[in-house]
């Protein structure tokens, strides 16, 4: 089969014959031109709907991105806001405790609302909240703490204007120290080596190192000498189940049988074992349990 195609000039006819395999050689080749250029190209209308469609989505996002903008500078006004409630409260504490200590006529060393304290103890192992700090939780946790001490300390001098008394079972009464002042309290605070919640089953009393450590109660020396977290220790059986223990001492003036009268001095201030600087850790246990010794110390005379 042969295509012949004729085409009449001015001068002579143009005579082209196309053959069978050519014919469809030509045909093919057309057919896919077309083909590619279908699949490759858009109208400007799908074009323009393509666009339209993406900026959509993105004014979608932007507002999105604009409400959560706004809603965490809302709450974030709010958590200042709190902070500055807290800070307010913590000054009316202050100016609270500062009347109570004058009232009082007590050392305002031991009850110094805006100073930190002088610190130690043995290491408590108890499962403590670890929690996730940013800088906001961590002002807030802060404030939370200076709360809890202040709390502490009008506790503590609640119990001493209204002249709280223990059974007069024993007489353990008075400082461990003769000179100094009163710088952490029995109960849960954050440990100073680890910075987390801990419990701390004794008193803290701080003042310059080598001051005499003092005998609060008459009694038999039951150790004498170096305890893991306490440093030297010292450690006094009363009788009745009651003891005394004396930690972080520099020196020790007594060994274990001795017998010691109340205001004895039985060791020199130190910084020994798990502490912060110079201090005496202050520990009554009672039937193998720690008390708060805070009623003890302010205890009054029979």
């Amino acid at each position: 089969m042969k295509l012949t195609l004729l085409f009449r000039g001015n001068k002579a006819p143009l005579v082209l014959n196309i053959d069978k395999q050519r014919l469809l050689l030509g045909l093919i080749v057309i057919s896919v031109f077309f083909l590619i250029s279908n699949r490759s190209t858009h109208s400007p209308e799908e074009n323009i709907a393509r666009i339209q469609h993406v900026k959509t989505g993105f004014v979608q996002q932007a507002e999105e991105v604009s409400l959560l903008i706004t809603s965490t500078e809302q709450r974030m006004t709010g958590v200042m806001l709190k902070l500055a409630d807290m800070q307010s409260q913590i000054q009316r504490l202050d100016a609270l405790g500062s009347r109570l200590v004058e009232q009082a006529k007590l050392n305002p060393d031991e009850f110094s609302f805006n100073q930190m304290p002088s610190m130690g103890g043995p290491k408590d192992i108890s499962p403590v909240d670890i929690q996730v700090q940013d800088e906001f939780l961590s002002k807030m946790t802060g404030m939370l703490e200076k709360i809890q001490n202040k709390a502490q300390e009008l506790t503590a001098l609640e119990s001493i204007m209204l002249s709280h008394h223990i059974e007069q079972e024993s007489r353990l009464e008075g400082k461990p120290i003769a000179s100094g002042w009163l710088s952490s309290y029995y109960g849960i605070r954050k440990d100073p080596f680890s910075g987390l919640p801990s419990m701390h089953k004794g008193l803290d009393f701080a003042g310059k190192e080598g001051e005499p450590v003092l005998a609060t109660g008459a009694g038999m020396i039951i150790w004498s000498g170096s305890l893991y977290g306490y440093g030297n220790l010292v450690e006094i059986d009363h009788g009745d189940g009651l003891v005394t223990r004396y930690g972080h001492n520099k020196a020790l003036n007594v060994k274990i049988g001795d017998v010691v009268t109340k205001g004895q001095t039985i060791a020199e201030m130190g910084n020994t074992g798990r502490s912060t600087g110079p201090h005496v850790h202050y520990e009554v246990i009672r039937k193998g349990k720690q008390q708060d010794p805070l009623p003890y110390v302010y205890r009054k005379s029979s």
